[in-house]
């Protein structure tokens, strides 16, 4: 079971005082950059994992959703009330993020600054002619047999990365930080392979229709 601590004064501090930023400064691209600042597992007192217990999750999320409810702060300053009203939108941020396994792997990722929007992947040569040679059977495609077989071998593929993520994914949280770092690289490479054959698997799709 993951790690379970109440949230630190600090950590508590640090979130109200972003929050008091995004109070002066009024900018919906402000507001993203400020909310990226708030580690959703600090928030949660839980260790950062790519498999954390979802009965620990709800329970944090529900144990949340209760405290800063904005009913039980209406007699409040109107200061205060903005506060819970932005600590409640964090915990439903945090919730939909780690409760969900992709978005959970994309974060821990950005979390360790291995993801940037329009950063282009490297991906390894012998995967990329790999899904080269997928690619140019897809657009001489004349049958609906020719596309079975393209779509069973991708399906194959896409299986067999996932099931490299979850092994290298199982014993993250018991890695040291010099381990983790190796094996955050390892599993950034797997998730730009997923998301090419994600590409691959629309076009699929597209093909589908003519047949």
């Amino acid at each position: 079971m993951p790690d379970l601590w109440p949230v630190s004064d600090l950590h508590y501090f640090r979130i109200t005082r972003l929050i008091c930023l995004i109070r002066v400064i009024h900018s919906p691209k402000f507001l993203t950059f400020v909310l990226s600042m708030i580690n959703y597992f600090e928030f949660y007192g839980i260790a950062e994992s790519f498999n954390p217990e979802v009965a620990l999750l709800k329970k944090q999320f529900y144990k949340l959703s209760k405290e800063y409810h904005p009913d039980f702060y209406a007699t409040e300053s109107e200061e205060k009330q903005q506060e819970i009203l932005e600590l409640s939108t964090i915990n439903n941020k945090a919730w939909q993020t780690l409760s969900d396994p992709a978005k959970r792997l994309e974060y821990i990722l950005r979390q360790h600054n291995l993801l940037e929007d329009g950063a282009k992947p490297q991906l390894p040569s012998d995967f990329l002619m790999e899904m080269m040679d997928i690619n140019e059977r897809l657009m001489e495609i004349d049958t609906a047999e020719q596309l079975a077989s393209i779509n069973n071998e991708v399906l194959a593929a896409d299986e067999d990365i996932k099931l490299h993520i979850n092994r290298l994914t199982a014993d993250y949280e018991t890695l040291d930080d010099t381990a983790k770092e190796s094996r955050l690289n390892g599993i950034l490479d797997l998730y730009y392979r997923e998301k090419y054959l994600l590409r691959i698997k629309e076009s699929l799709n597209t093909f589908a229709a003519r047949f």
